[in-house]
């Protein structure tokens, strides 16, 4: 009984297959005819629409009156010319000092005894600026000259006595030799007393003053604050990070234009300082330029950099509002007389570098051509087009 039901599930499962195998093969059959139809008629399409274009110019040929004239598109166009096309690297930086100085003592520091000057203060070159503790160096001082006046009264004794024959080479050779060292260590106690003396290493304004009589002098705070720091604005320049893709474009002499606008001036210079690392987290690498001689300027100012990246005498640059595109590329349009008429032209164009609003041109445009500069949108190829006066 079993087998017979097996049987009877393998017969049915096997004319569902077959029944499912015809059924695929008709739909692919059905489906080939309709394709073969729908070129078939569009074959037919092709050729009747040829056949009615002939028809409409032997008719057009015949009998002008019958064809509707076309009505012409209103743009507006400008002949093209060559210039000097410029691209820029625009950045903000700002302005620094070339003579920065960060005052501090010849020696280990001391306790400040005297302050000569103060916030605001111009300072020349030299000026004496303050004066560091120095009793136990004046101390040393008087104990040192005191030493050298005993090895010097030793010293003319024994001389005495080897100019009568009296004593031996090695005792005056000794005491020569001890008035020596005292006097170097004379010398060397009253250098360090000058050192007691902290002087300006450049002359400029005293921007920061951060000490006072009775503080230890250093130079520099824990913070890192410096405790005088000394601005010469004479001779300033402009500081800026560039990205790390434009290594290849900077180089020192590149044009920058550089603008402050907090006072409205703008300074023609040159690149003076190219970096020679990256920055790890920036990705940049910092340049200068000089700023010519100018009062109103300080440190720390805001500063408009346009870096002369590339430059192209003799160029083709166009709006970049009339570039187009379509599946074959970049393309634009421009007026084209013909038989009298003026129509729309479809010109493929390379594309250079953009800047603003304008982008160059590399191939595909002459100078002379008129480009369409309004109303290009949805014309076509051949569309009759009129000028707007």
């Amino acid at each position: 009984m079993h087998r017979i039901v097996r049987t009877g599930i393998f017969i049915f499962v096997l004319m569902l297959g077959i029944s499912c195998g015809s059924s695929e093969k008709k739909k692919d059959a059905v489906l080939a005819k309709k394709k073969s139809e729908l070129k078939h008629d569009q074959e037919e399409v092709s050729r009747l629409n040829i056949e009615i274009q002939k028809l409409q110019d032997e008719i057009a040929k015949l009998d002008p009156s019958s064809v509707k004239a076309e009505k012409p598109k209103l743009v507006a166009v400008a002949p093209l010319a060559k210039k000097t096309f410029v691209h820029y690297i625009d950045l903000q930086g700002r302005i620094d000092a070339e003579n920065i100085s960060y005052v501090a003592p010849r020696g280990p520091g001391g306790t400040v005894k005297a302050i000569y000057v103060k916030k605001g203060d111009f300072v020349q070159k030299g000026k004496l600026l303050l004066v560091l503790d120095n009793s136990i160096i004046r101390e040393n001082i008087e104990t040192a000259k005191t030493q050298l006046a005993y090895a010097q009264n030793i010293y003319q004794r024994q001389k005495n006595l080897w100019d009568q024959n009296i004593g031996t080479e090695v005792q005056l050779i000794s005491a020569k030799n001890s008035v020596d060292l005292a006097q170097r260590q004379l010398a060397t106690m009253q250098e360090q007393l000058a050192f007691s003396n902290v002087y300006a290493e450049v002359s400029g304004v005293a921007d920061e003053v951060n000490v006072r009589v009775g503080e230890f002098f250093q130079g520099v705070l824990l913070n890192g604050t410096p405790q005088i720091k000394i601005v010469n604005t004479s001779s300033l320049k402009a500081v800026t990070n560039i990205p790390e893709n434009y290594l290849s474009r900077v180089h020192r002499g590149t044009p920058v234009l550089i603008n402050i606008p907090d006072v409205n001036r703008t300074f023609n210079s040159t690149i003076t300082f190219v970096g020679q690392s990256i920055g790890l987290t920036s990705r940049g690498f910092t340049i200068e330029s000089k700023i010519p001689n100018s009062t109103g300027l300080k440190p720390n100012q805001v500063a408009l950099m346009k870096i002369q990246d590339y430059t192209s005498p003799g160029a083709i640059a166009i709006p970049v509002s009339t570039l187009q595109t379509d599946e074959k590329g970049k393309y634009v349009l421009v007026a084209a007389t013909e038989n009298a008429k003026m129509i729309a032209r479809k010109r493929p164009v390379e594309i250079g570098e953009l800047y603003g609003d304008e982008i160059e041109i590399k191939s595909g445009l002459n100078e002379g051509d008129v480009l369409i500069m309004e109303g290009f949108q949805g014309l076509y190829e051949g569309q009759l087009i009129t000028i707007a006066k």
